[in-house]
């Protein structure tokens, strides 16, 4: 498990039931359920890690397509729109990607 030490499972289990539908997938809800939005700065930093599957440090539109699929293996992929939406929230600096410093402020507010 990925988020092991960081997550609980059953939330994790929880906030992916949550978006199953296509189109149903909110940053806001999900980091909440997931229970990631009350996590220190420190967890914070270790599920961008993880998330940033290329270790490029940043998580770019392909890496946030397949971001619940950090959570679970068989989790869906985001549709366009969501992905799309994703990153629009959390790029705040418009360079395509979403870092560090701009992951732990979507994850907080």
């Amino acid at each position: 498990m990925a988020f092991a030490g960081i997550l609980n499972d059953a939330d994790i289990t929880a906030a992916l039931a949550a978006c199953q539908a296509p189109d149903s997938f909110k940053h806001k809800e999900f980091f909440a359920k997931v229970g990631l939005s009350g996590k220190s700065d420190d967890d914070v930093k270790k599920a961008f890690e993880v998330i940033d599957q290329d270790k490029s440090h940043f998580i770019e539109e392909d890496e946030l397509k397949l971001f619940l699929q950090n959570f679970s293996a068989g989790a869906r992929a985001l549709t366009d729109a969501e992905t799309k939406e994703f990153l629009k929230a959390g790029d705040s600096d418009g360079d395509g990607k979403i870092g560090v410093d701009e992951f732990a402020a979507l994850v907080k507010n």
